[in-house]
């Protein structure tokens, strides 16, 4: 086992993984930069060192930095998080190289899955149902044409290195797939520095249902269940919940087992997540594999018992597997909400500044993960996520009722959050039912803008 971790990354994942190195017996390093200078969650680390400026370029994603502070510490191992370089697979190798272990997975897996193009690839072997989709990358208008009149409009234009919705177009037309390859091409080159496209045919208001997996260096995998996470805006998740409301048992189960197959044959071990689209008819297919820890890992944690975290460092420092597929269950119903700083009322406008009052709810079944506390400054550099609020109750229904009580109960002042529109969400008749998909918020429930 190692004796002291660096983690590189801030924030509410930054003290999740420095709480699960205590837990662990490992000291823990923190990285930072001048905007996050005094920050609250800096204090639990048993070392904190900055690394840059505010500009994530220069701190957060300066590899060269960031491994020799690892060096600088002795540190004997790198916990990424989640975005940065969580997914970077250079990253990964240069840690390697440098005799510091990448809690993640190997560098071949992460190159195989990290391409969306690729990650079919892999899919079609493991015999994993995938969108119909387009033979390998598109580079012509003309390819682009033959395969959307031959699935039949709309199709979906999607960048193939893309993430969080970027480089995604609709085209539902000749003409509008003309305008979709060219925006598409242009923003994944700026977001990825890869301009390359794939398309796949558009599923109409489908589910987006992931699977959780942790596997071993010794080639065991296992599945810890699925999450549901529908509830989005501009693919930005809002909800997460476990199980999956009105999904057939015999449709969980082979969508998991589907989901280990693709790891096992892309050589995946640490953490990951394979999501899905679910249609309307219960047909599962793949989308991709987020090759590192997601945010809302915690909802897994809750309804499992299975620690991610812990489990990430321990599959790291090559120890097998604790669990055996037969021993994990899925126990009652969790639920997760993302607390970010936004004005819902104007369009999530970003709202940085100090927080004056910080009340979080609490109670039996009631889960907080956040770096925030009264007087903290919310920077306006980075992801505007405050704080995850979670509940885990034995039915669904009951895990509304707490979560409805803790957004009563939480109060943020000095800034903006997205409580208000989290409150409808749980009093909305078609959630409440089950009875959402991913275009959801945006068709349903979107507040008018104000101008």
């Amino acid at each position: 086992m190692f004796n002291r971790i660096l983690v590189a990354n801030r924030g509410e994942i930054a003290l999740r993984v420095i709480r699960a190195c205590h837990d662990l017996g490992i000291e823990a390093v923190a990285v930072y930069s001048e905007a996050d200078r005094g920050a609250p969650w800096l204090d639990f680390a048993d070392q904190a060192v900055c690394i840059g400026p505010a500009v994530s370029a220069q701190s957060y994603l300066n590899i060269p930095r960031i491994i020799a502070t690892a060096e600088k510490t002795g540190a004997q191992a790198i916990h990424p998080g989640y975005g940065f370089l969580s997914e970077n697979s250079k990253f990964a190798e240069q840690c390697r190289d440098s005799g510091i272990e990448f809690i993640g997975p190997p560098v071949g897996a992460m190159d195989r899955l990290g391409n969306k193009d690729k990650s079919k690839t892999v899919a079609r072997a493991a015999k994993v149902p995938t969108v119909p989709g387009s033979d390998g990358l598109v580079e012509t208008e003309e390819q682009a044409k033959k395969f959307a009149n031959m699935v039949g409009y709309p199709v979906l234009v999607k960048a193939s290195a893309g993430g969080g919705g970027r480089g995604m177009r609709v085209a539902r037309d000749d003409a509008s797939l003309a305008t979709g390859l060219s925006a598409a091409r242009a923003e994944a080159e700026a977001a990825f520095k890869d301009g390359s496209v794939f398309l796949e045919k558009y599923l109409d208001r489908p589910r987006h249902v992931e699977v959780q997996l942790i596997g071993d260096q010794h080639g065991n995998v296992i599945h810890l269940f699925e999450r549901d996470c529908s509830l989005q805006r501009r693919h930005q998740k809002l909800v997460e919940e476990s199980p999956s409301p009105n999904l057939p048992d015999s449709v969980r189960q082979e969508m998991c087992a589907a989901a280990v197959r693709l790891a096992k044959e892309a050589g995946y071990y640490n953490a990951g997540t394979c999501e899905f689209l679910v249609d309307q008819q219960n047909n599962y297919y793949f989308i991709e594999v987020n090759a590192r820890v997601q945010v809302e890992h915690p909802v897994t944690e809750l309804v499992t018992g299975v620690d991610v975290i812990r489990e990430q460092i321990r599959v790291a420092a090559g120890e097998k597997l604790r669990y055996e597929q037969k021993d994990v269950q899925q126990r009652g119903h969790a639920i997760e909400v993302r607390i970010n700083a936004e004005d819902p009322a104007h369009d999530f406008r970003p709202s940085a500044g100090t927080v004056k009052t910080w009340r979080p709810p609490g109670g039996p079944g009631v889960r907080i993960d956040s770096h925030v506390c009264a007087g903290y400054r919310v920077p306006p550099n980075y992801d505007s996520m405050v704080a995850k609020l979670l509940v885990h109750q034995p039915t669904r229904a009951e895990a509304f009722a707490v979560m409805r009580r803790c957004l009563r109960e939480f109060v943020v002042e000095g800034i903006h959050t997205t409580i208000p529109i989290l409150k409808t969400i749980f009093d909305n008749e078609d959630f409440i039912a089950g009875n959402v998909d991913t275009t959801y918020i945006e068709r349903v429930m979107m507040p008018p803008k104000v101008s």
